[in-house]
C-alpha cells in the first residue's frame, strides 16, 4: 500500500474564487479498496427518505454573506450518508475515547456512536477505551452495545472516563493496530484534536484502512469554525440559575454584590451569553475585554456608582479574564497535563480587591457574595437541545466513517454538518470580538463601560481581520479543477 504525504492540507479550487478544504480519504493513500452498497438503502427507516445521501460534490460555505463580485471563499465537504461504503458491518472494529475535562453531553454522543454504528450500518463489534488516551496502553476496555448506553445520556461525566495527557503516539497506534480496531472515534478539545491529527498521520504513514474521526468537546465554545460546540447550550442554562442566586443575594441585602465566576479561560461566550440571557447581570467581565480597577472610568468607580443607582449589582467574570492584573509574584507558570496553563482565582481575587478597596475608602458598607459553579456545571446531563445536537454530531462521525473519510472532525457549519480538516480547528481559538455587534448588544444590556481604548480597539480589529485570512499555499496540495 503506497501512502502521500499525509500532513498537507488537501486543497481543491475551482471557478470564482471556489476553495474547498478537503478532509483525506483512504484513496489518498490506499489503491484499489472495494466499496459496497450503503446498508441504509434497504433500512425501513431510511429507504423511504427522499435524497437521504449526500451527493458526493456537496459543499457548505464557511461564510454565508457575500457580495455580488465577491469570490465564493472557502467551503468544507458536506457531512452525512454516502451511497458507497469502505466498509463491511461485519468487518468495522470501532473504539470511542473521550479525553480532557468534562462537559455537557459526553455519554450522549457516547451512546449514539454505538446506536448509530449498530442500528444504522449492522456493526457489532465497539468498545470504549478507559481514561482517555492513555488507555489505549495502560487500562481495559469496556464492550459498547445498545444496551450498555441505552441510559447514559441521563447522566453526567463520561462513562469512559477520561484524563489529560497521556498522549504517546507509537503507543497508541501500536495498540489500534494490535487490537484490530478499524475506525477511531476521539471526543476531546482542541489539544484532544490535535493529538488526533498525529494519530491519524502515524496510522496513514504505516498505510493502515483506519478511520480516526474527532468530534470537538469545549465547555467553553471556543473552537473554530463550526457554529458551536456540544455542551455550550447546556453550560449557559445552568450557568444562569447561578446568577440568579447571586441576584437574589445581592437584591436582598443593602449593597449586595453578587459576583459569579463561569468557564471561559481564553473566550468568554459562557459569560456573555449567560449574560445577555440572564438581564440580571450589570457588569460582564471576559478575557478579550481588557479592564481595570482604579481610576476615572475603572471598576471600582463603575461599582460604587451601580450601588449608589440600584442598591445592588451582579458582576460575571470569566476565570480567563484579568488574569494581566495579577502581581508577577501571584502569576503561575504551571500548566495541566494537556499543557494548559493554570490560572488564578479570579473570581476569589476580584472579590477580595472589591471588598478591600470599599474598606479603604470608608464610603460605604457592602456585602459581596462569590458563587463559582464551575464543577457543577461540567458535570451535569446535558440539555434536550445539546442532546439533539451530540446526536446528529455522531451520525454525522459515523456516516463519514463509513464513507471512508478520515482525519476529520465534525461540526456545524452555517446550519449544516461538515466534515473538517484536523488544522482548520486547531490552529487557533475562537473568541468573542469585543468590536462585534454581540458585545455591543451585551455592553447595551447591562450598561457598562467597554474599558477599553482606542488603541484596544484598533487591535481587536485587527485581530478579527487577521482571523479571515487562510494560507491555501504553504504546506498544501493545490488541486485544481472545476466546478
Amino acid at each position: 500500500m503506497g501512502h502521500s504525504a499525509v500532513s498537507k492540507a488537501k486543497i481543491i479550487t475551482g471557478d470564482y474564487g471556489y476553495v474547498l478544504e478537503d478532509v483525506p480519504h483512504f484513496s489518498d493513500y490506499i489503491s484499489n479498496l472495494p466499496t459496497y452498497p450503503n446498508p441504509l438503502q434497504d433500512h425501513p427507516a431510511y429507504s423511504v427518505v427522499k435524497q437521504y445521501f449526500v451527493d458526493a460534490d456537496d459543499t457548505i460555505p464557511q461564510k454565508v454573506i457575500a457580495h455580488k463580485n465577491g469570490p465564493r471563499g472557502i467551503h468544507f465537504r458536506r457531512g452525512g450518508a454516502r451511497q458507497k461504503v469502505y466498509f463491511r458491518s461485519d468487518e468495522v472494529h470501532a473504539c470511542i475515547v473521550t479525553c480532557g475535562g468534562l462537559c455537557p453531553g459526553l455519554n450522549t454522543v457516547i451512546r449514539e456512536i454505538v446506536c448509530g454504528l449498530y442500528h444504522m450500518y449492522g456493526v457489532k463489534k465497539v468498545i470504549g477505551i478507559e481514561g482517555g488516551y492513555k488507555g489505549f496502553y495502560s487500562r481495559n476496555t469496556m464492550l459498547l452495545d445498545p444496551k450498555v448506553v441505552n441510559d447514559i445520556h441521563k447522566r453526567g461525566g463520561t462513562i469512559l472516563g477520561t484524563s489529560r495527557g497521556g498522549h504517546d503516539t507509537k503507543k497508541i497506534v501500536d495498540s489500534i493496530q494490535d487490537r484490530g480496531i478499524n475506525q477511531v472515534y476521539i471526543i476531546g478539545g482542541d489539544g484532544t484534536q490535535k493529538g488526533s491529527a498525529v494519530i491519524y498521520e502515524e496510522i496513514a504513514r504505516r498505510g493502515l484502512k483506519v478511520v480516526v474521526a474527532g468530534i470537538p468537546k469545549t465547555i467553553d465554545n471556543d473552537i473554530p469554525v463550526i457554529d458551536r460546540s456540544f455542551g455550550f447550550d447546556t453550560a449557559v442554562e445552568e450557568a444562569q440559575r447561578a446568577i440568579n442566586a447571586a441576584h437574589v443575594e445581592a437584591e436582598s441585602i443593602e449593597n449586595g454584590i453578587g459576583v459569579v465566576k463561569l468557564m471561559g479561560r481564553y473566550s468568554g461566550f459562557i459569560a456573555m451569553h449567560a449574560t445577555l440571557g440572564s438581564r440580571d447581570v450589570d457588569c460582564c467581565l471576559i478575557p478579550e475585554s481588557p479592564f481595570y480597577l482604579e481610576g476615572a472610568g475603572g471598576l471600582f468607580e463603575f461599582v460604587e456608582r451601580r450601588l449608589k443607582e440600584n442598591g445592588h449589582m451582579v458582576i460575571v467574570i470569566a476565570e480567563g479574564a484579568g488574569q494581566d492584573l495579577f502581581s508577577q509574584s501571584m502569576k503561575s507558570v504551571d500548566r495541566d497535563a494537556s499543557g494548559n496553563k493554570l490560572l488564578q482565582d479570579v473570581g476569589l481575587w476580584i472579590s477580595q480587591k472589591i471588598k478591600d478597596h470599599f474598606a479603604k475608602q470608608n464610603k460605604m458598607s457592602i456585602n459581596l457574595k462569590y458563587i463559582d459553579p464551575t464543577y457543577m456545571i461540567r458535570a451535569v446531563p446535558s440539555n434536550a437541545s445539546d442532546n439533539v445536537y451530540c446526536t446528529l454530531l455522531a451520525q454525522s462521525a459515523v456516516h463519514g466513517a463509513m464513507a471512508g473519510y478520515t482525519g476529520f472532525t465534525v461540526g456545524l457549519v452555517n446550519g449544516r454538518h461538515t466534515y473538517i480538516p484536523f488544522n482548520r480547528i486547531t490552529e487557533k481559538q475562537h473568541k468573542v470580538v469585543i468590536t462585534d455587534r454581540m458585545w455591543a448588544r451585551l455592553l447595551s444590556s447591562t450598561n457598562q463601560p467597554s474599558f477599553l481604548s482606542t488603541k484596544d480597539m484598533v487591535q481587536d480589529e485587527k485581530d478579527e481581520s487577521s482571523c479571515d485570512v487562510v494560507d491555501v499555499v504553504d504546506d498544501s496540495v493545490n488541486i485544481e479543477t472545476s466546478f
